[in-house]
């Protein structure tokens, strides 16, 4: 299937980096509003570029376009998209507002096209085991979560040094205008729902608690850098998620059930290590050792072993991964929605699904203006 991607900065060189992991996707050229960008990209992927978006929207090859522009583009060119015939595949958020997240949904439904958004986390082989675990009932009913996306003090980094593949800087000021739950919670989000269902209320908190984030930052409008937010899924589940850019990187997930848990220790990891722990099963002798050191000293140790005992994989595959940290199959999303409309399908994380995590998405950053509890408007 053809696709052609929109906006080739930062994250455009994760996706080039997992493109090559599904040869059933053709690349058939890349457009940036930025000519100089543009031209860099496409010369170090050795890539076709197209001169205006009207070109990308003109091309009758094209199934899908992959919309990798800054966050506040998302409606505007998902929005073109649509209305030239094609699929879309989107970058978190699907919108900035959610009204305009529910037109590109409805537009997309009375087309008859799909609209997905990124992340493609929850399509890795780590929530297949996990997903596998819960299914297989090894620990009962599953009962509360406890999610972090913590990426650490990144303001206080060199991330003005910081350059992809191909050149393009990390787009820091844009970072924390945005905000780190709609550049983040999605990666948590996404693992939720697809494993919980939709949920039906939040009460959250969102705010920016580190208004000075260095030489250069002085003059823009921050959005919170701190979100954290307990969700009620219709099915009974409770989950807290907690969205942040200070304290020490975790991305972990703990899901706590009637006959034990499961924790997986980073979501933005295809392959992340994933212990599952049975009340009923002995404890694992190093945090056997580790609790009676505890009794022995009579002081709480801060390190301790992850419980339980580690799942193991399949045979790997052979696919290639950006680097650490970011170790997510980007393009497994894309391919998973081609996949979807040759068989005449939604994918999963497509549509109302979208809008759903979107909704929440929204919810958690806005927190701070929004009346809680928040009542969710969106389902599938």
């Amino acid at each position: 299937m053809n696709i052609a991607i929109v906006g080739t900065g930062f994250v455009a060189d994760y996706y080039m980096t997992t493109l090559g992991n599904y040869p059933g996707l053709r690349l058939a050229g890349v457009f940036d509003r930025s000519a100089a960008r543009l031209d860099q990209f496409a010369a170090f992927h050795k890539l076709r570029k197209y001169d205006s978006l009207a070109a990308v929207m003109a091309d009758p090859l094209v199934k899908i376009v992959v919309n990798l522009t800054t966050p506040e583009s998302h409606f505007e060119v998902s929005r073109a998209t649509l209305e030239a015939g094609k699929h879309v595949y989107c970058e978190k958020p699907l919108a900035m507002d959610l009204s305009d997240a529910a037109r590109i949904v409805d537009l997309a439904e009375a087309k008859n096209l799909t609209v997905a958004t990124a992340p493609a986390n929850a399509l890795s082989e780590a929530h297949g085991l996990a997903a596998a675990a819960l299914a297989e009932g090894r620990i009962g009913t599953p009962r509360l979560v406890y999610a972090e996306m913590e990426d650490g003090p990144v303001f206080r980094d060199k991330w003005p040094s910081w350059r992809s593949r191909s050149g393009a800087p990390w787009p820091g000021l844009h970072e924390f205008e945005i905000g780190c739950t709609l550049e983040h919670s999605g990666y948590a989000l996404s693992w939720l729902v697809s494993l919980f269902g939709a949920v039906d209320s939040l009460t959250a908190y969102s705010a920016v608690t580190f208004p000075n984030k260095g030489p250069g930052t002085e003059n823009i409008t921050m959005a919170p850098d701190f979100s954290v937010g307990c969700l009620n899924f219709r099915s009974g589940l409770v989950a807290r998620l907690t969205s942040g850019l200070a304290a020490p990187k975790d991305r972990s997930l703990t899901i706590l059930g009637d006959k034990g848990s499961i924790t997986v220790r980073d979501l933005w990891d295809n392959r992340s290590a994933v212990f599952v722990e049975e009340t009923a099963a002995p404890r694992r002798l190093s945090t056997r050792v580790v609790n009676r050191l505890e009794a022995k000293l009579g002081r709480f140790i801060p390190w301790k072993p992850t419980p339980g005992r580690r799942i193991a994989y399949p045979a790997a595959t052979r696919e290639t991964l950006p680097n650490f940290p970011s170790q997510i199959d980007f393009c497994r999303g894309i391919a998973a929605q081609a996949i979807a409309i040759e068989a005449g399908e939604q994918p999963f994380f497509s549509g109302r699904r979208a809008l759903h995590i979107t909704e929440l998405a929204l919810a958690l950053n806005n927190a701070h203006v929004l009346p809680q509890p928040y009542k969710v408007s969106s389902g599938f």
